[in-house]
């Protein structure tokens, strides 16, 4: 069988690397608990349409599936973000950081010591 070498394909085999070498330990009630508790986009607030899984530290830099480290976000903020940093990526798309940080620390508070 030969092996893609196309540009897709070899980012695909890579992310699939990175994601085998990191354990992911965020469950399916947390993820609704973090979408009932954002409302919608955790960066724009849009809750138009199907959110995503967002690493707020990117799997790239070290991040993983975590409910300390992953937000909703809609399709639109979670392509644009790609793996930068968060509050630069925030700064440059002219995003409220300030209100996203303090509700992510609220949130976050709140949903780890339910956990804990």
């Amino acid at each position: 069988m030969a092996v893609s070498r196309t540009r897709r394909a070899r980012a695909a085999r890579k992310r699939k690397r990175r994601m085998a070498a990191v354990e992911h330990d965020l469950t399916a009630d947390q993820w609704a608990a973090l979408k009932a508790a954002w409302n919608g986009c955790a960066y724009c607030g849009a809750n138009d349409g199907a959110l995503q899984r967002d690493c707020v530290m990117a799997i790239s830099r070290g991040g993983r599936y975590t409910v300390d480290n992953v937000v909703p976000a809609c399709a639109k903020c979670n392509t644009s973000k790609c793996n930068d940093e968060v509050t630069g990526w925030m700064r440059r798309k002219r995003l409220d950081e300030r209100r996203f940080l303090e509700r992510y620390i609220e949130i976050r508070g709140t949903l780890t010591a339910d956990v804990g």
